[in-house]
C-alpha cells in the first residue's frame, strides 16, 4: 500500500513506500471490516444454526435471507413515506394532479409536464425549465379539468365559457385551456368613447350559450347578483347609481373623490364578479381608469362591460389578485365580498385588497350587507386591524328592513 504525492514543478504524481507501522494498522482495518460485516451476516442466518457450515446451500440461503430483510425494509420505508405524503395532503387539503390517470387528456399532460429551458440555466433568474400553473384545486375536478381541455389543437375551442367558469368558481385557476380559437361574437353597434358608457348593448354583440336568458330584456328587473338588480337596463334605476342618493348609506362619486384630495386616478372595483360596469363608467366621466372584476354569473357580465368601453377582469375572490403592491389609489367593495364560509375567507380577500391600495389610497365600502350583528362586528374588527382612518362610516336600514354598512376608509403609510 501507498500514499500519493504530487511533486510540483515536473507535473508528476510519485508513489512514496509506506512504514512497516502504516501497513499494520491498514491490514488491522480491513481484518476489523471483514469481522463485522462477517457478524452481521451470522446474526441475519442466527436461525439457521441447525445447519452444518459445510452445507452446499448454506451460502445461497443466506444471500436469500438478506435480500428478504432487505425487500422488507425498502417497502416498509415505501409505506413510510406514502403515509407522509397522504398525511401531507390532508393537512394541506389537496393533492397534486395525478397525470397517469387513465382520462387524463395528452393536451392537459403536455400543458404541466416541465420544459427545460433550450440554454440552459437562466443568469437573471435562476431558472432551468418552465413549469405551467394551475390552480391546486383541479385535482378535485380532473374529469371536469379532461373535459374542458378535449379539443383540436389549432382549431375552434368548444363553446363552453360556462364549464370553464365552473372549473374557477370549484378553485380550478388559471385554466390551462391555450392552443385553440375561442369562439368569436361580431360586435355589432358598438358606439366610441365616452358614448358607448351609456348606449344600449345589441343583444347580438355577446355570446349567450350557456345562460338562461338569450337577451338583455330578459335580463330586466331580474336581481342576478347582490349588486345587480336590473343593471342591464342602462336606461332605468342604473343610471342613477353614484350619481343620486336613494338612501343614507348611498355615498355619491364627487363627495368620494373630494375626500382622495381629488387625487384619484386608477381604481378597482370588486363586487363578486356580478357588476354590469356602472361605477367605471361614471368614474370614466371623471377621467378615472377603474378595473372591474366580473364572473357572468347569470349574464353576459363581461362582454357588456367591455361593451360600454370599460375594462372587465374574469377572476373569482379566490384568485390573488394579479396586480402589484400599492398601485391603486381606490378599492371600491360591496356585499360581493361577504364570501360564505369560514371568516378567513374574508380575512384573505381583504388582506389582498389592502395589498394592491396605496397608502393614502381610499378602500369604498359600499353597502355591504350586514347578515347579522356578529357579522357586523367581525367585519368591523378585521377593517380595525389594518388602522385605517374612517373618513365616512354610516350603518343603516333599507326598505328591505335590512342592516346595511357604507364606509370610505383611509390606507396609512405603514414603516
Amino acid at each position: 500500500m501507498g500514499s500519493v504525492s504530487l511533486k510540483i514543478g515536473d507535473g508528476t504524481a510519485r508513489f512514496r513506500r509506506t512504514s512497516v507501522c502504516s501497513s499494520a494498522v491498514n491490514l488491522l482495518m480491513l481484518f476489523s471490516v471483514v469481522t463485522t460485516n462477517l457478524f452481521a451476516l451470522y446474526a441475519f442466518s442466527s436461525h439457521s444454526n441447525s445447519q452444518t457450515i459445510n452445507h452446499p446451500l448454506h451460502h445461497s440461503n443466506n444471500i436469500s435471507l438478506v435480500s428478504q430483510h432487505l425487500s422488507l425494509i425498502l417497502r416498509e420505508i415505501d409505506t413510510s413515506q406514502r403515509k407522509l405524503a397522504q398525511m401531507e395532503k390532508q393537512i394541506l387539503g389537496y393533492e397534486s394532479i395525478d397525470l397517469s390517470r387513465p382520462n387524463t387528456v395528452p393536451e392537459l399532460k403536455l400543458f404541466l409536464n416541465r420544459h427545460q429551458l433550450p440554454l440552459g440555466k437562466d443568469s437573471r433568474t435562476g431558472i432551468t425549465e418552465m413549469v405551467s400553473s394551475v390552480g391546486h384545486s383541479c385535482e378535485k375536478s380532473t374529469d371536469l379539468l379532461s373535459q374542458y381541455m378535449s379539443y383540436k389543437k389549432f382549431e375552434r375551442c368548444p363553446d363552453d365559457w360556462s364549464l370553464g367558469q365552473k372549473l374557477i368558481l370549484r378553485g380550478c385557476e388559471p385554466l390551462p385551456r391555450r392552443r385553440c380559437l375561442a369562439k368569436t361574437v361580431a360586435k355589432q353597434d358598438l358606439r366610441p368613447f365616452p358614448e358607448s358608457l351609456w348606449r344600449p348593448v345589441s343583444n347580438k354583440s355577446v355570446n349567450w350559450s350557456g345562460l338562461g336568458c338569450k337577451s338583455f330584456d330578459c335580463l330586466k328587473g331580474k336581481k342576478l347578483t347582490p349588486d345587480c338588480v336590473g343593471c342591464f337596463d342602462l336606461g332605468g334605476s342604473e343610471k342613477d347609481r353614484f350619481v343620486k342618493v336613494k338612501w343614507k348609506n348611498d355615498f355619491l362619486i364627487d363627495d368620494v373623490l373630494g375626500l382622495g384630495s381629488n387625487k384619484i386616478r386608477i381604481g378597482l372595483d370588486i363586487s363578486g364578479g356580478g357588476s354590469s360596469g356602472t361605477f367605471a363608467a361614471r368614474m370614466a366621466e371623471k377621467n378615472v381608469t377603474v378595473i372591474t372584476n366580473t364572473l357572468n354569473n347569470g349574464g353576459p357580465f363581461s362582454e357588456f362591460v367591455a361593451a360600454r368601453g370599460v375594462f372587465p377582469l374574469f377572476l373569482s375572490l379566490d384568485h390573488r389578485l394579479p396586480f402589484h403592491d400599492n398601485v391603486f389609489d381606490l378599492v371600491r367593495g360591496s356585499s360581493g365580498l361577504d364570501v360564505e364560509g369560514k371568516a378567513e375567507k374574508l380575512e384573505f380577500l381583504m388582506f389582498d385588497l389592502d395589498r394592491v391600495l396605496k397608502p393614502g389610497g381610499l378602500f369604498w365600502l359600499d353597502n355591504f350587507y350586514c347578515a347579522s350583528d356578529v357579522k357586523k362586528k367581525e367585519l368591523t374588527r378585521l377593517i380595525e386591524r389594518f388602522g385605517y382612518k374612517k373618513l365616512k362610516w354610516v350603518i343603516g336600514e333599507k326598505a328591505d328592513g335590512q342592516v346595511y354598512l357604507s364606509a370610505v376608509l383611509q390606507k396609512p403609510v405603514r414603516v
